[in-house]
């Protein structure tokens, strides 16, 4: 399943390209939220190679996947694979300069199942899309809201 969505952020490409790659950040959000992550590399600095197990419970079940940084390039391209039991899959971030300080945000989610009864869940988001594709634009406008929130210094906060 490929689900697509681009949003525009007043935001420099840099910043933009900062909050996205807040590392820790989104370790935090996703603790807050529950989840157990872990980080399995032992880089110095952000860059391809970055990795970390994920534990958390969605729907009744604990799941389980790495995440690996395959692109990372601060002109504006990021691409995170992630791979588990039951689905693997890629994110795509893209950031293209509009201005000095607007920026758009282009992301590209594809998901493949690798067992039967994942196969048959993204078979219902399918049937789904229209709601899927409107949550997920719903959220990607978020994240461009909270850059800029972040870039102006306003209260807002990691996704």
């Amino acid at each position: 399943m490929k689900l697509s969505g681009r949003t525009d952020t007043g935001a420099s490409l840099e910043a933009a390209f900062a909050f996205l790659t807040d590392v820790e950040g989104w370790e935090r959000a996703a603790l807050r939220r529950g989840a157990d992550v872990t980080r399995t590399d032992k880089l110095k600095k952000p860059g391809p190679g970055m990795t970390w197990h994920i534990r958390f419970a969605w729907r009744g079940r604990e799941r389980e996947l790495q995440i690996k940084v395959i692109t990372y390039d601060p002109s504006g391209q990021l691409t995170l694979g992630f791979d588990g039991p039951s689905v693997e899959g890629q994110l795509n971030v893209e950031l293209v300069s509009m201005a000095a300080k607007r920026t758009r945000l282009l992301l590209q989610l594809e998901i493949k199942p690798r067992t039967l009864a994942a196969r048959l869940f993204i078979q219902s988001l399918k049937l789904t899309k229209t709601r899927v594709q409107k949550r997920f634009d719903a959220r990607l406008a978020q994240l461009g809201a909270d850059i800029e929130a972040r870039q102006t210094g306003a209260p807002g906060g990691q996704a």
